[in-house]
């Protein structure tokens, strides 16, 4: 018989807002990190442990694990960072073969314990566990079809627990039968639409699942010692002494039980099409991992390479807006000759914060994360490299800063396209009422943040830089053309009519 438990009381975190949005920080965030491992005789929880810290940047709202012994499944999840979560005795008590993990950063739900993951579903005498990464831009259809009523359906992880398990085959009695879980997936998984990489597991099979598109990245790797791993990134793997073996394809469910891995499509082939977010290589994600098989760090550099060469600038220092920015500054200063400096540093430990309410307190929010280093710029022209500019309040405080600093100059170049057209796929982004691009031109841009210059790297110039030839993207927040249809309903900013009418154009 498989049990579960369930670990941690939740709790609401200070410095959150319910809905988990609008925070001071003005750069896009991730949904979700997601780690599996299956590993008889190996410490599977202090595994996902070190898996899920590889992975924090993907989600600090919260943390959780499931971890299997053949016999019980036991969940354990709380809000906050995964050392506030896990501590050595909560690890140390979690004993079994097979694992899953997760953190948070929602974009749809609330920023509450319900909606921490992995969710948790029972089956008759069995169960599941269950995370994910990503958006489903169909979860209204979903439910609706699945009669439940509006308000009842938590978040897409919720949603598609609740359809796997109602989608189990049973016997009189309501026990699972046959090849439950799999079985289950494979009816439920063609339904959904939208961006998904999951992470499932039952008391003695983990299976890995991408979208067709393969918007969000999950990789699959071999521990040196013994046993699979599947992550959201390869330092992940890295981190647990894990080799990568392939990434799971776009619209693949690869399972690995006992008799190791194998690999199911469920999605028709006409649905496959890879449209990797192409937002994981500018920012998203970090700069050691491996994406379409190139380093992540690399393209970054080549990507401020290819701005050099596109906008060149008379200036004395070229600057990376730290962190994302330093790799793409980096190149931008090989290329011109320019030499390379810090000109800011960053509060490593400054926590997440309510977005403030006016211009000033906005500031004043920047300066508690970044801080001039004065003797590096007085008296400089500064090339600044920064990978986007979403609402602009950052990179105009930023801006003063550095004037204040003693910079004489400031030209601000940016490694992507303007990001002028919301995602839906598995990014908190603002409305497009919020984005700066989408309301205004270079120039205009240009007047508000009290640059002398700026320039952004075009989509031509960022996919060359990325190296990858005959690989699909997603481009829609650069370009508005949105591979997977996306309901009015989901615009929410008074542009659904172009949603759609865009939606439609990318076929």
């Amino acid at each position: 018989m498989t049990g579960h438990r369930w670990g941690a009381v939740g709790h609401h975190l200070d410095g959150w807002r319910p809905d988990g949005h609008r925070l001071d920080d003005d750069s896009p965030k991730d949904a979700c990190g997601v780690f599996g491992v299956l590993a008889p005789g190996a410490p599977v929880a202090q595994l996902t442990f070190d898996g899920l810290y590889a992975l924090q940047h993907r989600g600090q709202e919260s943390a959780g694990m499931a971890v299997s012994d053949g016999d019980t499944l036991t969940v354990v999840k709380d809000m906050g960072l995964v050392t506030n979560v896990f501590d050595e005795r909560t690890v140390g008590a979690l004993q079994g073969h097979l694992a899953i993990g997760h953190t948070r950063y929602s974009t749809t739900g609330s920023s509450t314990w319900r909606n921490a993951q992995p969710v948790y579903r029972e089956v008759g005498t069995t169960g599941f566990a269950l995370g994910h990464n990503g958006n489903l831009t169909n979860t209204e259809a979903l439910a609706a079809g699945a009669g439940m009523l509006p308000g009842t359906v938590a978040s897409d992880s919720d949603l598609v627990a609740e359809l796997v398990a109602r989608a189990f085959a049973t016997d009189s009695q309501g026990q699972a039968v046959g090849d439950g879980l799999e079985a289950a997936l494979t009816k439920v998984l063609p339904l959904l639409a939208g961006a998904f990489s999951f992470v499932v597991m039952d008391s003695g099979r983990l299976i890995g699942v991408r979208d067709p598109n393969g918007f969000r990245p999950l990789c699959f790797g071999k521990l040196d010692a013994g046993g699979w791993v599947l992550a959201s990134e390869t330092p992940a793997l890295d981190t647990v002494g894990a080799h990568v073996v392939r990434e799971v394809e776009p619209g693949e469910m690869l399972i690995i039980d006992a008799d190791g891995p194998r690999s199911v499509h469920p999605f028709p082939p006409e649905r496959i099409d890879p449209k990797l977010c192409i937002f994981e290589l500018v920012y998203l994600a970090r700069p050691d991992s491996q994406l379409y098989g190139k380093e992540v760090h690399g393209a970054r550099r080549r990507m401020g390479e290819r701005l050099a060469d596109q906008a060149p600038v008379v200036a004395d220092l070229v600057m990376g807006v730290p962190d994302s920015g330093i790799p793409a500054a980096e190149g931008y200063a090989r290329r011109s000759g320019i030499p390379y400096g810090q000109g800011l540093v960053k509060n490593r430990y400054i926590g997440r914060t309510f977005i403030a309410p006016t211009p000033e307190a906005r500031a004043r929010g920047v300066r508690r994360k970044l801080n001039p280093l004065k003797e590096n710029i007085s008296g400089k022209r500064l090339v600044v490299v920064d990978d986007t500019v979403v609402r602009g309040t950052t990179a105009r405080a930023m801006v003063g800063m550095l004037r204040e600093a003693g910079a004489t100059e400031v030209h601000l170049r940016v490694s992507a396209p303007p990001f002028a057209w919301p995602c839906y796929y598995g990014i908190d982004t603002p409305s497009r009422d919020e984005l700066m691009a989408a309301r205004l031109s270079v120039e205009e841009i240009r007047d508000y943040l009290g640059v002398d210059s700026l320039a952004y790297l075009t989509l031509e110039n960022l996919v060359a830089a990325i190296g990858a030839p005959g690989s699909g993207f997603c481009d829609a927040c650069m370009t508005g053309v949105y591979p997977v249809e996306v309901p009015v309903a989901l615009g929410g900013d008074g542009n659904g009519a172009r949603v759609l009418e865009v939606v439609h154009q990318g076929g």
